[in-house]
């Protein structure tokens, strides 16, 4: 099938498609269950024992609980860091820096002050993984499916992002309810202490609006960020494999897999912004995350009264701290993820090959 038009929007991206097209061909592959293969999505080597069959429910429910630890650990690892970064969006005045932000919070709360707003953090990011990682495997192959092998190989970045987008969509419902509570504990001094002192407060004063208003500026914090996240991944590991590492994947131990997979997470987080990286993202995000802190800490305001009210530079507030929290969480995230799928055998994806029909097509067989 040719590319659908979310695919061909997302044409102009850093890893774009070659300058040419392909003509529909009916040459469906045929797996030994008669299944179409999927050389992007394909399992791992033949000889390599796994304990689900790829792409089955058993698999995208594997997938999704390493989102979980991924997402949900190393959020709620770095909490302190993202109460001093809340505070500082919402109360510049008070809190000047990231070391007087913890200054401030230790001398009126102490220490356990710093741990605020653990809970909704752990359930909230939790769920967003759950969803945010399920969901890219699901639409992943989905895409594939609907493009055809030869365009999956050709359109393969757009399909990362459109599948990553797609996943990030409803991630974010899941985490909103948990984000506006979350913001609400860390920024709002007296207002509750505990998830359960403050979800039933936030319902009786403003009903379930006041869990999900913060959901839209939520979409466009992460949805940006997460596209460039995994696309960026997907193709560092592609390039590690086919420039780096001395021997192909399939000849790698275990171990080594996950040496490159933390290695691909950090470099796509730190590479320069002309590659669109985690933290070019971040910086073009950060303004939609500074709505969402102060939305969720308000009662009665909308995203745009926030956004002029804050104007051109109170948007940035925070985005030092933020940009510390987004390369160690990114590369932890996918070696968490991808230890999950090592330890419980998971089919895990080879780097992107050229399909045989493709080969010819171009002339590079005989």
């Amino acid at each position: 099938m040719y590319p659908t038009t979310l695919t061909q929007i997302a044409r102009a991206n850093p890893f774009s498609a070659p300058l040419f097209t392909l003509q529909k061909v009916e040459e469906p592959l045929q797996s030994h269950k008669g299944q179409r293969s999927r050389r992007l999505a394909a399992a791992a080597t033949v000889d390599e024992e796994v304990s689900c069959e790829f792409g089955s429910s058993k698999y995208y429910a594997l997938c999704g609980f390493g989102g979980i630890l991924s997402c949900g650990l190393t959020h709620t690892a770095v909490v302190p860091l993202d109460l001093v970064k809340c505070r500082l969006q919402v109360n510049p005045d008070k809190y000047k820096s990231i070391g007087n932000g913890f200054a401030v919070t230790v001398r009126e709360d102490g220490v356990r002050g710093l741990a605020k707003g653990w809970a909704p953090t752990f359930i909230g990011y939790s769920m967003q993984g759950l969803c945010k990682f399920g969901f890219y495997e699901v639409f992943k192959i989905l895409y594939s499916d609907l493009l055809g092998e030869e365009n999956t190989y050709l359109w393969r970045t757009s399909l990362y992002l459109a599948a990553s987008a797609s996943a990030e969509f409803f991630a974010d419902i899941a985490l909103a309810p948990m984000e506006a509570a979350k913001v609400r504990i860390q920024t709002q001094p007296g207002y509750a202490n505990t998830l359960r002192e403050c979800a039933p407060k936030m319902y009786a004063e403003e009903g379930l609006w006041a869990f999900y208003k913060g959901v839209a500026p939520l979409w466009m914090r992460q949805i940006p960020y997460t596209m460039m996240k995994f696309a960026c991944f997907e193709r560092t590991v592609e390039m590690l494999y086919k420039y780096v590492v001395p021997k192909p994947r399939s000849e790698c131990t275990k171990p080594e897999q996950l040496v490159v997979t933390f290695t691909a997470g950090y470099i796509a987080c730190k590479v320069n912004s002309n590659h669109f990286s985690g933290v070019f993202c971040a910086i073009v995000s950060h303004p939609a995350d500074s709505v969402v802190s102060v939305l969720n800490k308000e009662k009665g305001s909308t995203a745009m009264q926030v956004l002029k009210r804050l104007g051109p530079k109170g948007v940035w507030k925070g985005l030092i701290a933020r940009i510390i929290m987004i390369g160690t969480l990114t590369a932890l995230q996918w070696f968490i993820y991808d230890s999950v799928k090592v330890y419980f055998r998971l089919p895990r994806p080879p780097p992107p090959e050229m399909p045989e029909s493709l080969k010819k097509k171009l002339g590079l067989t005989e």
